[in-house]
């Protein structure tokens, strides 16, 4: 404890840029690390599915990176993370693939499988910018770039950190271990539609001697909630000053505009007597129900300004009577990204009960980064919790929620069917556009269980079908994928 505390004062007696130096003679020395001109570290490890577990409470699925290789070229600042990654879990689009992701300074782009490289947002530009200082020679040679500001010094229990403004304008936190005074690990702030403001947190562990300086042999990323880990990457060999290959980007990339957002439209097809089908071209769907004196949606979409735009849609259908209520159908992001548009808007949120501490989380985030309309309009989650079956009932309307028995996707999911209409909804039971229906089964047991025999089957994902188009589709889809 002595040691500890003695080493914790002789840090916080250097200034910021005392530390930075510190912790370059750490690693090998000032001028060996100035020196350097690439990295590239090869390994393994795994990607949680961060938002796709069966429950809220369940362990996250993996993504098994089989192979991973990042290449730095620390001279020209440019990138490029190749890996190829297996889904350890049930996964009904692509669930073996390979990705190839490059910058090149200012401009970000993709190489696909055929090697055709393809320009990617400008949001790219910033997130790979600082997915490559998460390596503690590239942080702290940005560190000591003059340019670079320097503030806020402190001590955090065996950690001494100092706050970074590059000169881009990217903003981090690098923590220092007080005893080593090797970096620990790296910190910077995002957003994200279902969490707000999101804190990433890359720490450097297992460091090994590779040529004169000191490199991890382990990389893990964890977000600021519930502890999640997002990234456990294991280096089975890192090399310096080694082959980088050709990272600028070619011509015809750097000639391309960044691709940019669609406007989003919200196409509306009227499926039965007071039911409509409210669909995007980024294959998310909602159901509005109209009942006597109000109107219920079943689903928000994956992100805020998708649910702004489907929530408005709704209410112009029958603008004589409110929107009151959204059905969600499961906790997953892609099904919970509207949540706190949803909740902004003053609507009640129908779900599973299982579901509301994981929702009254998602709620509470801060939003500063991003002010989104809960931040703008502090509302209280209004939950109205239910197992295995709800009936929503009045003259008009009849709708019955139920929640799918043993599903291996979602175990919390609910369905809804208006049987009067005989028209279904469902979210991933069954899309159109599946590489694969792996629980087909699964889909028809609980369609039997609940005795629902639906005319037609507006989904949140994929195009209304009849039951019958939907067993064409599974048969064909899983011979061709070999799915028995």
């Amino acid at each position: 404890m002595q040691a500890l505390t003695l080493s914790a004062a002789f840090v916080h007696a250097q200034t910021e840029r005392d530390n930075i130096h510190t912790a370059a003679e750490a690693l090998g020395g000032t001028e060996r690390i100035q020196r350097i001109k690439t990295l590239v570290m090869e390994g393994h490890g795994k990607q949680p599915n961060i938002g796709q577990n069966v429950t809220p409470d369940s362990p996250l699925p993996d993504w098994n990176v089989r192979e991973f290789k990042r290449t730095i070229d620390l001279v020209h600042g440019r990138m490029r993370v190749e890996q190829h990654r297996v889904a350890d879990f049930p996964f009904s689009m692509a669930n073996d693939v390979r990705q190839n992701m490059v910058l090149d300074g200012a401009i970000a782009y993709n190489v696909d499988a055929s090697g055709k490289a393809v320009r990617a947002p400008a949001a790219a530009v910033r997130d790979r910018r600082i997915d490559m200082l998460g390596n503690p020679i590239a942080i702290i040679r940005t560190a000591l770039d003059p340019q670079t500001k320097l503030s806020h010094l402190r001590t955090q229990r065996n950690r001494v950190l100092v706050d970074l403004t590059t000169i881009s304008g990217d903003d981090l936190t690098l923590a220092l271990d007080t005893s080593t005074h090797l970096p620990a690990s790296v910190s910077w702030m995002s957003f994200n539609d279902n969490l707000a403001d999101v804190v990433n947190e890359i720490s450097f562990l297992d460091y090994e001697q590779v040529s004169g300086i000191k490199l991890p042999k382990r990389y893990v990323t964890r977000i600021n909630f519930r502890n999640y880990t997002s990234a456990d990457i294991l280096v089975s060999k890192n090399t310096v000053d080694g082959d980088a290959g050709h990272l600028a980007a070619p011509e015809s990339v750097k000639a391309a505009t960044p691709p940019t957002a669609s406007p989003i439209v919200v196409e509306v097809v009227q499926v039965a007597d007071g039911i409509w089908w409210l669909a995007d071209a980024a294959n998310h769907r909602c159901v509005l129900f109209e009942f006597s004196d109000h109107l219920t949606l079943y689903e928000p979409p994956a992100t805020q300004d998708q649910a702004i735009a489907f929530l408005a849609t709704a209410r112009s259908i029958v603008p004589s009577k409110p929107l009151t209520e959204m059905i969600v159908s499961h906790h997953h992001f892609d099904h919970s990204g509207g949540l706190r548009t949803a909740v902004a808007q003053g609507l009640t949120i129908i779900s599973h009960r299982g579901n509301e501490q994981f929702f009254r989380e998602l709620i509470a985030r801060p939003a500063t980064l991003q002010p989104d309309q809960l931040a703008q309009h502090p509302m209280p989650l209004k939950f109205r919790g239910m197992e295995d079956h709800l009936v929503l009932k009045d003259n008009s309307m009849e709708v019955d929620i139920y929640q799918v028995k043993d599903n291996v996707h979602a175990a919390l999911n609910l369905m809804a069917y208006a049987p009067r209409q005989r028209i279904f909804t469902q979210s991933d039971l069954y899309d159109a556009f599946w590489y694969r229906h792996l629980w087909a089964d699964n889909y028809a047991k609980n369609l039997a269980m609940r005795k629902i025999d639906f005319a037609k089957d507006a989904p949140v994902h994929g195009k209304i079908q009849t039951r019958a188009e939907e067993l064409q589709t599974i048969e064909a889809t899983n011979r061709s994928a070999g799915v028995k």
